[in-house]
């Protein structure tokens, strides 16, 4: 029973889209009219606030993390174990991908699965970190280094760790995280994709 609270309450926590938040509060237009139409910093920056982006991509990490830390932290307290981490890691991704606060509309889940990395283990997120920065900086494309990443996640966690049930969760969100920028692979062979920094015409303040 308590890791299934646990897990719900990880589906709700990652169901707190950032990237709509923080537009509002910074009095952006909502970024799934715009740009990628993605609810997610790298959409946010394109209407030119680089504090919102900010804002929402460590809001959307912070989320992943915490429900996972959570977890880890008190969890064996409550009868949460190996198993039950996994699921809540699982939980918190899918809340972001398919939040049920914004109608199942939500983001790519690059920021809110290096939270979930970063609470699971501090170097397994470093790593998939330093990964994804050295690629953005080389290519300049934040799908790419996104895609490279997250081939490279559950490598990183297998020599750390070997296989158990949280390097399960760990290919689960490598899997969808593939599969939610199917799109951005299209675009990056036709070579349409966005760079990063780049700005959208139609985004900005509202009128």
């Amino acid at each position: 029973m308590n890791t299934l609270i646990a897990t719900i309450a990880a589906y709700l926590i990652g169901s707190i889209s950032f990237a709509v938040v923080m537009s509002r509060a910074f009095g952006l237009s909502d970024p799934r009219t715009y740009g990628s139409k993605n609810p997610g910093a790298t959409n946010v920056l394109r209407s030119g606030s680089k504090k919102a982006a900010i804002a929402t991509l460590l809001g959307d990490g912070a989320k992943g993390w915490l429900a996972v830390w959570l977890a880890v932290k008190f969890g064996p307290q409550y009868g949460i174990e190996e198993g039950g981490i996994a699921l809540v890691a699982i939980a918190v991704f899918l809340g972001h991908l398919w939040p049920v606060f914004f109608r199942f509309v939500g983001g790519k889940g690059v920021a809110t699965a290096l939270g979930v990395l970063l609470g699971i283990n501090v170097w397994l997120g470093l790593a998939t970190l330093a990964t994804w920065l050295i690629i953005a900086y080389a290519f300049r494309y934040s799908s790419l280094a996104a895609l490279v990443a997250a081939v490279f996640a559950p490598f990183y966690y297998g020599l750390l760790f070997g296989a158990d049930e949280v390097l399960f969760a760990v290919v689960v969100m490598s899997g969808l995280l593939l599969f939610r920028h199917s799109g951005n692979i299209a675009n990056l062979i036709a070579g349409k994709e966005s760079r990063i920094g780049s700005k959208a015409g139609a985004a900005g303040k509202k009128k």
